[in-house]
């Protein structure tokens, strides 16, 4: 049983930066998905799967980890870099 904690990504509708700052713990899957014989839909017997944790911190989101024996790794958020730009340039 492993994890992947990362931070929550800005979502593409938005402009400003609100609910970036949590972190996510989810886990692995354990099995592999099959389809089901009667609707063809993509399906599994593992239930953690669909348990999706958001912690304040990088650091509560490994403490709980560590806490209950979960194997994780964590993704860091890409850094950031800003383009500053004057109007003005558009015609240089």
């Amino acid at each position: 049983m492993a994890a992947h904690i990362y931070q929550t990504p800005k979502n593409a509708m938005q402009s400003g930066k609100a609910r970036t700052s949590t972190w996510v713990l989810e886990f692995d899957p354990a099995e592999p998905k099959r389809p089901d014989p009667l609707t063809g839909w993509a399906g599994s017997g593992d239930t953690r799967q669909q348990l999706r944790l958001t912690f304040p911190s990088l650091d509560a989101a490994k403490a709980y980890a560590e806490r209950e024996a979960i194997a994780y790794h964590v993704t860091m958020p890409a850094p950031k870099a800003l383009k500053l730009q004057a109007y003005a340039d558009n015609f240089r």
